[in-house]
């Protein structure tokens, strides 16, 4: 295989924006790993991590599950135009009988609020039975709202019911395993030892801030708190796999992850299933807060040409075929069809100043998507 020519000069670049701010103390640690053609050609550690520390990656566990759904796509199991309650009849109350499985990969199926924790997100009948309960917050395919957990319960559900066993094994055997790669979702008690937890860091913008940005002075609140994510340092809901948001990995991992999705060298995906999934945009509603058009394919955000590509944490200089996703801490991982680059951020610290998180998630995918010669 022919080297990867890499820019020395821009990975340190690259390094060093994520090495000062854990210089300065504003954040314990962090992990990057950037990757092209099935390998990794830059990856670095800082602060109290490890090359080997995992991390959790909070909603860039979305892509994982999403591209679980895409297997059963494409061996025809799964037809995302159909009901969920079709797959799953005890999801059909409360006005979600139409609610499509497209709907639910897309955030447009109406329940963003829906609740689900310990102890019914422990067990299969727990889960099912929170199914049953959920109403909607408004009308599916209306508008588009993230839904933080709710619509990835969905779909584990689904992958369990049409892949014949449980989802965070299904991803184990299906994914993982092919490319060479660890466990990610659902890690035993026994095997946690090396998981950095969460820490709260910095200060909140002040509302003056928040004023000029956004045009309101107080964020709105959704599910994603600083208790819930912080709650996923407990042994007991790493092991329940929360498919939303509960995966666990070292940026390598990611990276290489999202090798497989460029590539598919392993033959997980049906290949029209997969360039469609990480191509074709479905949704480009825009999000409730800043107005920007969600250009959301099926499971991942595509950067696109419109300019905004840096409110959707990609940063300024991927092509506009980059597909990826981010996740709370400012955690982003992607991968860009046109230059072939894979990159993954991580770190254990979630910045109560958004804007600055916000900034930094872009500002490194900037400078990760030029360090190819």
């Amino acid at each position: 295989m022919t080297p990867v020519e890499i820019d020395k000069e821009r990975v340190d670049l690259l390094f060093e924006r994520a090495r000062q701010e854990i210089d300065d103390g504003l954040l314990p640690a962090c992990q990057m790993a950037l990757a092209r053609d099935g390998e990794v050609i830059a990856t670095e550690t800082f602060g109290n991590a490890t090359p080997d520390t995992r991390f959790i990656v909070f909603s860039a566990t979305k892509t994982w599950v999403a591209s679980a759904a895409w297997i059963l796509v494409g061996e025809g199991k799964l037809d995302v135009s159909q009901k969920v309650a079709g797959y799953i009849p005890e999801f059909g109350t409360n006005g979600k009988e139409n609610i499509t499985v497209e709907q639910v990969m897309l955030h447009t199926s109406g329940f963003p609020h829906a609740p689900l924790g310990p102890p019914d997100w422990a067990t299969r009948e727990g889960r099912i039975n929170a199914f049953s309960k959920w109403r909607l917050n408004w009308e599916p395919d209306s508008a588009f709202e993230y839904h933080p957990t709710s619509a990835h319960w969905v779909l584990a559900e689904l992958i369990e019911r049409l892949g014949g066993t449980d989802y965070r094994d299904f991803i184990e055997q299906r994914i993982s395993q092919p490319l060479g790669l660890p466990r990610v979702l659902g890690i035993p008690g026994d095997q946690q030892d090396n998981i950095a937890d969460l820490e709260l860091c910095g200060e909140p913008p002040d509302p003056d801030e928040l004023e000029s940005i956004f045009g309101i002075s107080e964020l709105p609140q959704n599910e994603v708190t600083d208790d819930a994510l912080l709650s996923l340092n407990h042994p007991a809901a790493r092991e329940v796999g929360v498919p939303g948001g509960g995966g666990v990995m070292t940026a390598t991992t990611m990276a290489l992850f999202y090798q497989g999705l460029l590539h598919n060298e392993a033959g997980i995906w049906d290949e029209p299933t997969l360039r469609d999934a990480t191509s074709r945009v479905r949704n480009n509603k825009p999000d409730l807060l800043m107005g920007t058009p969600a250009n959301r394919a099926l499971g991942v955000v595509i950067a696109g040409d419109d300019g905004k590509s840096n409110l959707r944490g990609f940063g300024h200089t991927q092509s506009p075929r980059t597909f990826g996703h981010n996740g709370a801490a400012g955690q982003i991982a992607w991968a860009d069809p046109d230059t072939g680059l894979s990159f993954c951020y991580l770190t254990n610290g979630r910045d109560l100043n958004i804007i600055r998180e916000a900034r930094r998630s872009a500002g490194l995918s900037s400078r990760a998507a030029v360090c190819v010669a």
